[in-house]
Parts: structure tokens; sequence; C-alpha cells
């Protein structure tokens, strides 16, 4: 019994007949993401963001994670650390492979002093390879990182104006306000998570969050296209409502949402592994990082989000609520027949496929006369011109 309904609802996914009432049940999803929302915010709010070196300023250690005695750990150069400074560095990873591996000390600004003790001490207690001559340290001012969450900002601003306008012109302006609340509901659950989890935020995590926009407004896009398509011609229809059409646009498109995120994720979750499981490249991690937790995110909202507020604006529209009213009338009618037995007598039981025929009676008209625009209009020759009617026949 367990594999038949498993097997129902892979095919009910592939078919994608609206058997997944997704937008009829808005209201519950709005409070499941509502409450993750605000978890998020809170979390920003209230306990912040892990921010790296490059927004607090600082100083960076780096040397060879070889030596002679073979390879360095991080767990030694963090003792080491605090043997020298007194305190324990702000982050210490791995970077590279092999021979070319190094290891990346990070901590809050050290005066000259502190400096030359620590590359004493790292020198005396590891012997990277080079000696203390192969020990760096750069200063990091916390203005850079200013700098680029800034023109983040910025780019955020501009890029939500341009996709408010492109959207009001291309759907209308409910699907383009709809899409830009689903939208800003990946920006800041992503941005909750890494509050949440402790990720340190970077210039590239930074970068990272303004790639995922992309992504997710491309597959609102692709809902919000077929949605326009289900609902052409509506009002003069009593089959469906606007919120029913468009929950068979949101069933119609996901299972290529859910391919279309698998796909996506899995480059993703391999620069995850690859970056930190073998490279241990910090600013992959924080790449790979932003983008899962945006693309998973993005995926969910033009299913549960974009869809269902562009039809709770629509339904504001006083001729989508008589539509919706002429709808529920047809139905109560039909139903109170059925139950007097008058269904099968006054033949409306063919009604339900009028709608679809009077549907794609004028989508056939609109593709007849976009073809027949196309077609160069037919010109009479000369001789015809000249030629005059004389009343005699011709032999």
């Amino acid at each position: 019994m367990a594999e038949t309904k498993k097997a129902g609802v892979f095919h009910r996914l592939y078919v994608g007949n609206g058997a997944f009432d997704i937008v009829g049940k808005r209201k519950r999803w709005y409070v499941i993401f509502g409450v993750i929302l605000l978890i998020c915010v809170l979390s920003i709010v209230f306990k912040g963001f892990n921010r790296g070196i490059d927004f607090t300023g600082g100083t960076r250690v780096q040397m060879p994670a070889v030596s002679s005695s073979g390879t360095i750990s991080v767990e030694a150069a963090k003792e080491s650390f605090e043997k020298a400074i007194g305190k324990e560095p702000a982050a210490t990873q791995t970077v590279g492979t092999g021979d070319a591996a190094t290891i990346q000390i990070r901590s809050e600004t050290l005066n000259a002093d502190e400096v030359a003790k620590l590359k004493t001490t790292l020198n005396d207690d590891l012997k990277p390879n080079g000696g203390e001559n192969a020990i760096s340290d750069s200063a990091v001012s916390a203005s850079w990182g200013g700098e680029i969450t800034n023109q983040a900002l910025i780019a955020l601003l501009v890029f939500f104006v341009a996709v408010m306008i492109f959207l009001a012109l291309y759907f209308e302006l409910s699907m383009a306000i709809a899409a830009l609340v689903a939208v800003l509901h990946d920006v800041v659950i992503t941005a909750g998570v890494y509050s949440l989890v402790g990720f340190e935020v970077s210039p590239a995590t930074v970068i990272g969050l303004l790639t995922i926009l992309g992504f997710s407004l491309y597959d609102t896009v692709v809902v919000f296209d077929k949605v326009r398509e289900n609902t052409r011609g509506l009002l003069g229809l009593t089959r469906r409502t606007y919120g029913e059409a468009a929950n068979l646009a949101v069933n119609q498109t996901l299972m290529r949402s859910i391919n279309t995120s698998l796909i996506a994720l899995l480059p993703v979750l391999g620069l995850l592994a690859i970056g930190v499981g073998l490279l241990g490249v910090g600013t992959l991690k924080d790449l790979a990082l932003v983008q899962l937790t945006g693309i998973a995110i993005g995926a969910l909202s033009s299913i549960f989000i974009a869809t269902p507020v562009a039809v709770d604006l629509k339904m504001r529209d006083a001729r989508y609520k008589a539509q919706a009213a002429r709808v529920q009338a047809r139905r109560d009618n039909l139903a109170r027949k059925a139950a007097a037995g008058e269904v099968a007598a006054s033949g409306d039981s063919i009604v339900e496929s009028t709608d679809d025929e009077t549907l794609q009676a004028e989508l056939r008209k609109e593709k007849a006369m976009a073809a027949a625009a196309g077609v160069p209009s037919r010109t009479g020759k000369a001789g015809d011109a000249r030629r005059r009617p004389t009343g005699k026949k011709h032999r």
C-alpha cells in the first residue's frame, strides 16, 4: 500500500495535473515561512553576524604548512599563536594542498612587537620550511569590507528597481510585487542562516548572496509565465478561478523546478566538498555555503511564496472576485442538479469541457492571426489592372 501511494505521488509530480493544492493552502505556507523569517530576523538583530577580518580589520599571518618533520596541523598553529600572544586567534585554516599548502592565521590587529614575537614563536615551535623568512604578515583594514558591503547594497537596490520595472512590463504589477517579495524573502533567510549557524561573513559571502538572486528570479519567472498562459481569457470562463488556474501552473512547473534546483545544487555541493574537504580554501567555502542555502530557499520561495502572493494580490481586483463568484455559483448549480438527478437530462454534465474548448479556440485564433500577419498580401498583375470587362465571350 505504501509503495502504491509513493508511486502515486511521483506520478502526480510527473503529470502535473494540479493534484497538489499549493495555492489553496497558501495560508499554511505563509505561517511556516513567516516563522522561519521571524527567527532569522531576530537572529540578525540580536545575535548579529560572525564578521570576517575584512569587515573588522586585523592581522593576517601566513606560513608554509609543511616542515622538515611533516605536515603542520591547524591545532598546532593555534597553540603556538596562543602561547605567543596569550589569546586564541580569530580563525586558522589550511589553504591549498601538498607542498604548496599554507596555514593562514587571522586575529585582531597586532602591533609590530606582537607580530615579531609571533613569528619567532611559530618558527621555534613548528619549524616551517623556509624558516622565519617564510612567515609573512599583512594588516587588513576594516574599510575595505565596508566598501564591498556598500557597493553590494547599492547593487541590490538597483537590482530590485530593474526587476520591478521589467516584470511589471512583461507580466503585470501584482506579479512584479510577488517576485520581489520572494527574492527579499530569500535574501533575509540566507542571511539569517549565516547568523544562526555562525558562518564567517566575508566579501565572498556578500558577492555570493548577489548571485543567488538571479536563480530565484529565474525560477519565479518560469512559473509566472505558465500562470499567464493558464489565465489568458479567464474572465470569460467559469471552469476555474484565478487561484485554481495559478495552482495548476505551479503543478505543471513543479517537476521542472525540482529538477532545476537539484542540477544547480550538485555542482555547488561539489564545490563545497572540494573547497573544504580537499583544498581547504576559505573563499570557495564561503561562496559554496551561501549558494547552497540561497538556491534551496529560492526554489522553495518560487513555489510556496511567489505564486500565492501573486494570487492574493490579483484577487483584490473586483473583476476576478466576480469571476470566482460565477465559478462558485455554477458549481453550486451543478451540485443542486446532481442531487436532484437532473444533470444528465439537462446536459450540464458536458459544461466542464466547454471552457477548455473556448480557451483552445481563442489560442488557435491568436496563432492564426499571428501567422496571417506574417504572410505578404497578394498584388495583382499590371495586365489585370488594364483589363476591362467588354461583355464579349473570348474563345
